[in-house]
């Protein structure tokens, strides 16, 4: 009972730490997409480039060393890193057309999408208590948009519905990514996924930057101000990317998106302390609110496990009686094949009992005869 609870406190703790640290790199990769977009580089499929190159480099040559055979097929990256690409090039896309607010709240769609296909296709089951903590999650985001609203910080778009179809069609591709990537480090290998990945993901992006993006990288003008942001943009994606599969393997996709929403709440955070600016309270609320969704996310894994480490109790236990009435059973038949040999021995030495006596008695009848005779 109690390593069942230092195992749970570790795994918490391990997956909260996890989840906020990749927070701060979406967030970090937020802020340099803005300052890319400030100096008027608009080219999010060739910022995403770097990353799947570096991970295909890093992550290859890993698994070129082992030399091991795949434990999935390779169709399966091909599908998987299409369906990345786009989900970032859609989701990126959204925000020349929407609201920055509508782009926020709509990207919640990727929660219920990652719940809907665990629970189609992966078989996990949510109990109240993980139902809960992601109604809590949402709702706190929900008041940071309220607060964007309040504060007047609401900014239009050209064309609203477009961006917002866009943002709802990236968050079901990212879902797709999230299970497909949870399903995949759980059965095949991190390192061929992340390989794999970055391999397939480096083409696909290659293609598509050849075809949207060629006129917008010959118009940049490349200096420090833009390569440290760009280079940034990379590095801090390579280490999301990278640290992903942990969480997943830990704790699973859905409690990865709930992590992923206090992104809005550290940008805050950024703005305040780096930038100065102000921002309305309703923010803390909301980040608190969020904080104690995962809590109670979190908690629901701490029942599972739980209920499983009774049942596996319950069945050694029921494996030590029957290994008891084997035994006793066992030595049950021992005695009786004992008791039964006794009995074979007494039977086999009755005839030469009975045999010896016979004999006595034939002298004692010849000695009486021929004391009669005398």
């Amino acid at each position: 009972m109690r390593n069942l609870r230092e195992l749970w406190v570790e795994k918490t703790l391990v997956g909260l730490g996890l989840g906020q640290l990749l927070s701060l790199l979406i967030t970090s990769t937020g802020f340099s997409s803005s300052e890319l977009a400030k100096k008027g580089i608009n080219a999010p499929t060739s910022q995403s480039f770097l990353n799947y190159v570096l991970l295909a480099i890093v992550y290859g040559s890993i698994m070129l060393y082992r030399r091991k055979p795949l434990k999935a097929k390779w169709y399966y990256y091909v599908l998987l890193g299409l369906v990345d690409v786009e989900a970032n090039f859609l989701v990126v896309k959204a925000y020349q057309y929407t609201s920055i607010t509508s782009v926020m709240l709509l990207d919640c769609w990727t929660i219920p999408s990652v719940m809907l296909l665990t629970w189609v296709f992966l078989k996990t089951k949510y109990r109240f208590k993980k139902i809960t903590g992601v109604v809590a999650c949402v709702a706190g985001l929900v008041m940071v948009v309220f607060s964007d609203a309040h504060a007047g910080d609401r900014a239009g778009g050209s064309n609203p519905r477009k961006g917002d179809i866009l943002v709802i069609a990236g968050s079901t591709l990212y879902a797709v990514t999230n299970v497909s990537e949870e399903f995949l480090v759980k059965n095949a290998d991190r390192v061929e996924l992340m390989s794999l990945l970055g391999f397939f993901g480096a083409i696909v992006s290659a293609i598509q930057i050849s075809i949207l993006e060629r006129n917008e990288l010959k118009s940049i003008k490349w200096s420090s101000g833009a390569v440290f942001p760009f280079v940034g943009f990379s590095l801090a994606m390579f280490l999301f990317y990278s640290l992903v599969p942990i969480l997943l393997k830990i704790n699973g996709s859905t409690m990865l998106n709930l992590s992923l929403l206090t992104s809005d709440m550290w940008a805050v955070l950024i703005r305040i302390f780096a930038y100065h600016e102000k921002v309305d309270w309703m923010y803390f609320v909301a980040f608190a609110i969020v904080v104690v969704g995962l809590v109670i996310y979190s908690w629901g894994d701490k029942e599972e496990d739980q209920r499983w480490a009774d049942v596996a109790d319950e069945d050694a236990e029921r494996s030590k009686r029957f290994d008891e009435e084997v035994g006793s059973v066992s030595r049950d038949r021992g005695t009786m094949a004992g008791t039964s040999k006794t009995g074979d021995n007494s039977k086999d030495e009755a005839p030469t009992c009975s045999t010896e006596r016979e004999i006595v008695d034939n002298k004692s009848i010849g000695k009486d005869g021929q004391g009669k005779k005398s």
